[in-house]
């Protein structure tokens, strides 16, 4: 099992969830903890990721064009 691709798995820890999608452990773990799209579970004493709802998130989050926090990408 652990050599599974991440493209495979239907949870995701949040380091590989990084990996995975390109985003940063803590801008990731933010959202986690948010879980405003319900992708995100607490087992035991850490987040995973159900990377299908988070991939549905992104999709939705892209068709309504808007930042998922409001921060744009230059920071401002």
């Amino acid at each position: 099992m652990e050599n599974m691709k991440a493209s495979e798995k239907f949870l995701l820890t949040i380091r590989e969830a990084s990996v995975y999608f390109g985003i940063g452990e803590k801008k990731l773990r933010r959202m986690a903890e948010n879980n405003d799209g319900g992708f995100a579970i607490y087992q035991g004493n850490r987040y995973m990721i159900i990377r299908t709802k988070l991939e549905q998130y992104f999709i939705h989050l892209a068709e309504k064009g808007g930042a998922e926090d409001g921060e744009s990408d230059t920071g401002e």
